[in-house]
């Protein structure tokens, strides 16, 4: 993977209802607040597959471990606190998939609907062109409409549907998955 900076990211970025967020590389000092966040979905959703909710040591591993592949974290904060996160991670282990990531987003409940996703999606989908990165691939846990409809707004397109992979809750849960080309 070429070794290329992390862009610029403006200090603050408005969104929808023009309070101030920032969007800015994330860090293992965020390790407690990305937990609290992740580990809503882990206990009270299909949309992760972990059943068990992660700790803020092993969340704060997950973060350097991404930092130190030269994969972008970012997180937006609005009033202090961290409202969500973004991330490529590899998508697969072997050399010629190297220019293709997986991305990964998820909010604080309270701030779905507000336009935060959408503008660290973007930020994130932003710092992975700058790596020269050529394709970003997210799965969804189905179904999802809202996941559908940000990965869509952002010019991800399906290309892929697989039917009953994963059991949690239990029941059978589907799996699709988005790709956008960043060249």
């Amino acid at each position: 993977m070429p070794d290329v900076n992390p862009p610029r990211l403006p200090a603050v970025l408005p969104n929808r209802e023009h309070h101030p967020m920032n969007i800015r590389p994330a860090g293992p000092d965020d390790a407690a607040a990305i937990a609290a966040i992740y580990n809503h979905y882990v206990a009270t959703t299909c949309i992760t597959f972990e059943a068990d909710p992660v700790s803020v040591a092993d969340m704060r591993e997950r973060i350097t471990e991404t930092l130190a592949a030269n994969l972008p974290w970012l997180v937006a904060e609005g009033g202090g606190e961290v409202s969500g996160y973004a991330y490529g991670s590899r998508w697969k282990g072997r050399c010629a998939y190297r220019y293709s990531v997986e991305s990964t987003v998820y909010l604080d409940v309270s701030k779905t609907g507000q336009g935060v996703g959408k503008v660290l999606y973007a930020a994130l989908i932003e710092a992975l062109r700058a790596r020269s990165l050529h394709a970003v691939i997210g799965g969804i846990a189905l179904p999802n409409e809202a996941s559908i409809a940000l990965h869509e707004r952002l010019g991800f397109e399906k290309v892929a549907h697989f039917k009953q992979v994963g059991f949690k809750q239990d029941r059978w849960i589907d799996v699709g998955y988005w790709q956008l080309l960043l060249a």
